[in-house]
């Protein structure tokens, strides 16, 4: 058995209960940490993040641990559920704000911050204005638009020709 460092003060009791039953489940299995991370998707340091409930674990893992465990996933869901709703949010980090983009407001993702039905875990840390399609896509569309192009050149050669 694992000796666990003490949970944060002030969880509510669903996420309290959650990573309890979570670290018991861990336990059963016998494994370290290492050999849990080598067992499932997730690595050491994101199982000491799930479990000491720095982090809500992704559904799957839950299930991955169920898995390893042979204890049924859906019970385990089912808690996660309960917890994920309300697991505390960690404290937003001070912004400065950018004197370039005075008024933008919602169109540079406030909205997408706000928005409730997004777990805030799976939120991207950078700034939603730099997830601009890169060169790749760029490519890709003129590669598109050249091959339209040669096509529509190609019919009416054809109907010309005819």
């Amino acid at each position: 058995m694992s000796a666990w460092q003490p949970l944060p003060d002030g969880l509510p009791p669903e996420v309290q209960h959650f990573v309890e039953q979570m670290r018991l489940l861990k336990d059963r299995t016998g494994l370290s940490l290492v050999a849990l991370g080598a067992r499932t998707a997730y690595s050491k340091s994101s199982w000491q993040r799930y479990l000491n409930a720095t982090q809500p674990p992704p559904r799957q893992a839950v299930v991955a641990l169920c898995k390893v465990a042979g204890e049924d996933a859906e019970r385990f869901g089912v808690r996660w559920e309960l917890a994920v709703r309300v697991w505390p949010r960690p404290p937003a980090p001070a912004v400065t704000p950018d004197p370039s983009s005075a008024g933008a407001g919602a169109a540079d993702g406030e909205a997408y911050e706000d928005d409730p039905t997004l777990p805030w875990w799976d939120a991207p840390a950078e700034d939603p204005a730099s997830r601009r399609p890169g060169r790749l896509a760029l490519y890709a569309a003129v590669a598109v638009l050249a091959a339209l192009v040669l096509v529509g050149a190609a019919l009416l050669g054809a109907a010309t020709l005819s």
